[in-house]
């Protein structure tokens, strides 16, 4: 048993140290200016009027409704709601647009009937292979949104549909958890930053 308890604790530590690493190299040039870049996108749509939607599937559309979630309600501190909705909530939708339509449409279809130019779409697949998720950021450019793409270190597909006014936020590591973990910090950063760039305070 005493063994079976060191071998366990040794796989603990393993996996913290493999978060740590992976959250560290998050301090690079390239993941911190695009999550810079990421705030300033967000907070210009806000400071507009324009609205954040926000997609991914399993672990990524916790991921969105989490960030969706800290937008509309608070982050740090007590302000103005910001509008922020996440795709993934609404088992109606989803059922109905799946069964009629197919899984791959089940964000595109929702994007075309409330996206409008100025807005912005967060797209979140850790693969960056997703197909719905890359119908809903074809969408997106189609009806004039800016795209946030979290995914990890290789980008997928998704890299390449990027243009312009767009930001890639590329975890470092290929492991779906790790990529995860940024994820939620990368959400959190842009959370906190946007609150204030937004909110002034």
């Amino acid at each position: 048993m005493k063994a079976k308890t060191t071998a366990m604790t040794g796989i603990v530590e393993r996996l913290i140290s493999d978060s740590v690493a992976a959250i560290a190299a998050m301090r690079s040039p390239e993941a911190m200016g695009a999550l810079v870049r990421a705030v300033g996108v967000v907070s210009i749509a806000l400071r507009s009027g324009r609205f954040v939607y926000l997609v991914g599937n399993g672990g990524s559309a916790a991921d969105a409704q989490h960030i969706a979630a800290e937008l509309a309600g608070r982050f740090l501190f007590d302000r103005r709601s910001l509008p922020a909705i996440s795709l993934t909530t609404n088992a109606s939708a989803l059922t109905a647009i799946a069964n009629d339509h197919g899984y791959e449409t089940v964000f595109a279809r929702q994007l075309e009937g409330v996206l409008r130019r100025g807005d912005v779409l967060f797209a979140i697949s850790t693969s960056g292979n997703s197909p719905n998720i890359l119908a809903a950021v074809r969408t997106a450019h189609k009806k004039g949104a800016a795209v946030i793409a979290m995914t990890g270190r290789r980008g997928g597909r998704m890299r390449r549909l990027l243009g312009k006014g767009d930001v890639l936020i590329a975890a470092p590591t290929d492991a779906t958890p790790r990529i995860q973990e940024c994820h939620a910090l990368a959400g959190h950063i842009i959370c906190e930053l946007v609150e204030k760039s937004v909110c002034g305070k």
